[in-house]
């Protein structure tokens, strides 16, 4: 039994890398990068790159529950 998700084509390529950009400065970059942040704002997904999130961390980490403390 072959699945299809989403209802698209599969013809077996691989799927082409995510574009992400980060939500501050702008900056692009191709696929998942371990450095970057990833931050759910109002039910919407946003990266932030690797110096902007270094550069935000107090703010960052200001917004966390309690309970991560």
């Amino acid at each position: 039994m072959t699945s299809h998700r989403g209802g698209g084509d599969d013809d077996g390529s691989p799927a082409e890398p995510e574009t992400l950009v980060c939500a501050h400065c702008g900056t692009h970059a191709q696929g998942p990068q371990p450095t970057w942040s990833l931050s759910v704002e109002n039910g919407a997904r946003r990266h932030y790159c690797e110096t902007c999130s270094r550069d935000n961390l107090r703010a960052i980490e200001g917004r966390l529950d309690a309970q991560w403390w």
